[in-house]
């Protein structure tokens, strides 16, 4: 049995969607996740840190302190330990990223559940959904008088193959990826000076510059809008906060990201939270969800862009579209005539023109006659 290739499958072993099956147990699940980042929470279970509390710094998120324990619920000795929120993510990949000693035996048969397991190691069918790989077969080949294993796996809706070793180093560069990027975006995750920068690269049409320089506002935003300091933010701040969020999920909108571009639309409303600032990100939602087929949400957002003063040269073309998709034509024609009113060409709504004039027919024609008349 020994220079036989066998194949094992891992239908039994597979671990997609453990992260969110434990999160529905837990009620502050959501919680950890902004606070703590949602990998570095489950990198904190399959290391064994429990998480006992949380004292968040709002202003400097990295020096969020973070009470836990390292052990089992049952352990009564277990010693309470004590780190910022940077230094607790920097032990979580540092515990990841050692390396265990000692060599598991090679399964022989595919009921041997428990040693394919350690086989493969535990830490890694856990790491593995976090990153999108979903495990089909483990495969164990003698070549040259030698055992090799090898992984076959499917990522990104792609099969593919990697040598148990290779894999597993895969695994940890993307930790390691994980902990550059949230240091990288901590070290200047709220500057405010970026925002002229990516005005520049946005009039360019630079959408990719434009999310690598504002690409870490949306989540820190989001929670300090919850505290006091952020609800007492100056005007001024709020409005150039709204402005970048406006400029990046515009950019998320020309990558093909809709769904982020909304989630940003969306805090940027809050923080501009009326006037031509709102105006503004409730035209660039609406045009969004226009983009992405959802015209009956794009027209309660283009109507609240109406409502705080946004410029009918800029929101009636975009209704009209809204509503014309929607069809609900004569709405359409009234946005129109608005929009050549407050002086957009009639040839650039030409098109459109013609799709709702041909929609109403002779009912418009008779319309237009008793006008004149």
């Amino acid at each position: 049995m020994a220079d036989k290739r066998r194949e094992f499958s891992l239908d039994s072993l597979r671990t997609d969607g453990w992260f969110e099956r434990i999160g529905e147990g837990i009620g502050s699940f959501q919680a950890l996740c902004e606070i703590v980042g949602e990998r570095f929470f489950a990198f904190s279970i399959i290391v064994g840190a429990r998480i006992t509390a949380l004292t968040v710094d709002r202003r400097s998120p990295d020096q969020t302190l973070v009470d836990f324990v390292v052990g089992g619920d049952g352990e009564a000795d277990l010693e309470p330990q004590r780190l910022t929120l940077a230094d607790f993510r920097r032990r979580l990949v540092g515990a990841l990223l050692v390396e265990e000693d000692k060599d598991e035996p090679i399964p022989t048969r595919e009921t041997e559940v428990e040693a394919i397991q350690l086989f493969i190691g535990v830490r890694y069918l856990l790491l593995a959904p976090l990153y999108g790989y979903s495990l089909q077969t483990l495969v164990v080949d003698p070549k040259g008088g030698a055992q090799t294993a090898e992984l076959v796996l499917q990522h990104d809706g792609d099969q593919e193959r990697y040598d148990l070793d290779a894999f597993r180093l895969r695994m940890r560069a993307h930790i390691r990826e994980e902990l550059e990027r949230v240091a990288s975006g901590s070290r200047g995750a709220i500057d405010l000076s970026k925002v002229a920068e990516a005005e520049t690269a946005s009039t360019d049409k630079e959408w990719a510059k434009v999310v690598s320089l504002l690409g870490s506002w949306p989540a820190p935003l989001a929670i300090f809008l919850r505290t006091p300091e952020g609800q007492m933010l100056a005007p001024e701040a709020r409005a150039l906060i709204a402005k970048g969020l406006g400029l990046l999920g515009s950019a998320c909108v020309h990558l093909g990201d809709v769904d982020q571009a909304e989630e940003v639309f969306r805090i940027g409303i809050q923080y501009a939270s009326e006037g031509l600032a709102a105006a503004e990100l409730f035209r660039r939602l609406g045009d969004a969800l226009l983009q992405s087929g959802r015209s009956g949400e794009a027209i309660g957002a283009l109507r609240r862009a109406i409502a705080f003063g946004g410029p009918a040269t800029d929101i009636m073309p975009l209704l009209a579209k809204a509503f014309a998709e929607r069809g609900r034509f004569v709405a359409a024609y009234g946005c129109l005539r608005e929009a050549l009113t407050a002086g957009v060409p009639e040839l650039s709504l030409a098109a459109d023109l013609q799709r709702v004039e041909a929609a109403l027919g002779p009912a418009l024609t008779a319309w237009k006659a008793r006008a004149l008349a």
